[in-house]
């Protein structure tokens, strides 16, 4: 995702001054690409930026970025947005952190892919001060097809959290779906279509539906990210006091591909789930 962002902000006449990854290789060949600098840490990546994109895997691998000798480092004057699905509560105290060191942080939840952030089609959630969205806006604008404010910190990230878990349960219902229409030897290409037409219908099966049917988990959100973002909505339940079991039950089969060693697969891979000889025994 950073990486196809960095090429559509370098196509769109942005300077793209520094880029960083723990794939170090993977960095350097994006730097040579667009010309940006392979920053050696995430410190050097603040001391040649204005403005700082990052997107991370969890809410551990946040609190390291923003930790002691990272991204905060002579960060005076600068913004970060923060792209990640992580906990509301880590934008909060991100936030927190930014304003402490005479910086800037701005939520800018993802509800897209890889080829979305390389066509600059993101669908982009914003959280933070008002102003802060304001003054980097122009740069979200080249990464999104729609761009919206929600409110304070935390507030975006709780938006996305519903998102994703409304998303999963669709994917995990669909899988059941056509695993049991394959069960009953339906013609599965029909299934899709009736499907389609009818209440059935969904963006999950618009994105997934076929490579359900064939088998093609080629990784655009992963198994692993299913299941942590899951988790996220899962305690915003919680602490609110509703029960929500079919996300628990989703986030349960997303967990269980995790521990099969299938977390790395598309969430659509789900499906070996649910059809007969295929994944691991129910």
């Amino acid at each position: 995702m950073g990486a196809n962002m960095a090429r559509r902000l370098h196509e769109q006449g942005f300077t793209v001054a520094a880029v960083y990854d723990r794939n170090a290789a993977g960095a350097r060949a994006l730097a040579v690409e667009i010309g940006a600098a392979a920053a050696a840490n995430v410190a050097a990546v603040t001391a040649a930026s204005d403005v700082i994109l990052t997107v991370v895997t969890d809410d551990a691998s946040m609190r390291e970025i923003y930790g002691p000798g990272a991204l905060l480092t002579g960060a005076q004057g600068r913004v970060f947005v923060n792209c990640a699905t992580i906990s509301p509560a880590l934008h909060v105290w991100v936030e927190q952190q930014a304003t402490a060191a005479g910086a800037a942080s701005l939520e800018a939840c993802m509800a897209s892919s890889i080829t979305q952030a390389r066509q600059g089609t993101l669908y982009l959630m914003c959280g933070g001060k008002p102003e802060v969205f304001a003054q980097v806006r122009p740069v979200l604008e080249k990464l999104s097809a729609s761009l919206r404010y929600i409110g304070p910190s935390g507030t975006a990230a709780q938006v996305k959290a519903l998102v994703n878990m409304v998303m999963n349960i669709n994917t995990a219902g669909l899988a059941e779906g056509l695993g049991v229409g394959a069960a009953l030897g339906l013609d599965l290409t029909m299934l899709r279509e009736v499907f389609s037409q009818t209440g059935a219908n969904s963006r999950v099966l618009q994105t997934d539906g076929e490579d359900m049917q064939n088998r093609d988990h080629a990784c655009f959100f992963s198994a692993a990210h299913a299941a942590k973002d899951s988790g996220i909505a899962l305690e915003l339940a919680h602490a609110q006091g509703i029960a929500t079991p079919l996300a628990a039950a989703a986030k349960q089969q997303f967990d269980r591909m995790v521990a099969a060693g299938l977390g790395e697969l598309d969430k659509s891979g789900i499906a070996e789930l649910t059809f007969k000889r295929r994944g691991p025994a129910a």
